[in-house]
């Protein structure tokens, strides 16, 4: 996987050290993510509050206290407590709502500050979660908060026939993302991109992914439900 990565870096002309490797975990036994962990992997990423929980618990048993912990699924507001407990980021903040309710938990708790990346539905499709392109406005009235920064955009673009046909929904987001930068959403730094699983990450670093979450390309097929 590593060697996947640090070619597709060195195809698009940039440090492999400036995309993040995010090792999805859903569904995938323990005894995978801990070898995963002892390999080397420093940032994990949930789409469950419960598996999360489960999944830190055991690391930290094992003295693997140093993992990097984001929510790469949708959070529900009533989770939120719970979350903020768990994750130093949320790669899928989808809705006004869960932002909000994100930064009240932090203050509340004075959990000081964490970050955050809006998702965002690229291919307008009516069964996905995410803010839809043109909320520019909406997403931007978040650069008040507090306690919760935005860092980025993260995207799931719909199955495409390929890697080469997502490309240009990864570029979208990019577009995007530099659009909102330049309207101030990201506090004058740039912003992240999450974009990129197992398929077709290697289009996403083309186009600039700061973040790939790869599940079975580096854990092995997940476990059934």
């Amino acid at each position: 996987m590593t060697e996947r990565l640090s070619e597709a870096c060195r195809r698009a002309g940039r440090a492999t050290q400036d995309v993040v490797l995010v090792g999805a975990c859903k569904r995938q036994p323990l005894e995978r993510i801990l070898e995963a962990v002892e390999a080397g992997l420093r940032v994990l990423g949930e789409n469950q509050v419960q598996e999360g929980e489960a999944h830190r618990a055991a690391l930290l048993e094992a003295g693997h206290d140093h993992v990097e912990w984001h929510l790469i699924g949708p959070l529900q507001t009533n989770k939120a407590p719970r979350a903020c407990a768990l994750f130093d980021v949320f790669e899928a903040v989808d809705r006004v709502k869960v932002a909000r309710r994100l930064d009240r938990v932090l203050e509340n708790r004075r959990a000081g500050k964490r970050a955050c990346l809006l998702e965002v539905n690229i291919g307008r499709e009516p069964n996905k979660h995410g803010f839809l392109p043109e909320d520019t406005g909406t997403m931007l009235e978040l650069a008040d908060l507090r306690h919760l920064r935005i860092r980025g955009l993260m995207a799931i673009p719909p199955r495409r026939a390929g890697p080469r046909e997502s490309r240009s929904d990864f570029a979208a987001l990019r577009r995007l993302r530099d659009e909102l930068g330049r309207r101030g959403l990201f506090g004058g730094r740039e912003g992240w991109l999450s974009m990129g699983m197992s398929a077709d990450f290697e289009a996403a670093v083309l186009e600039g992914a700061t973040h790939v979450r790869i599940g079975s390309a580096l854990f092995g097929p997940r476990a059934p439900r």
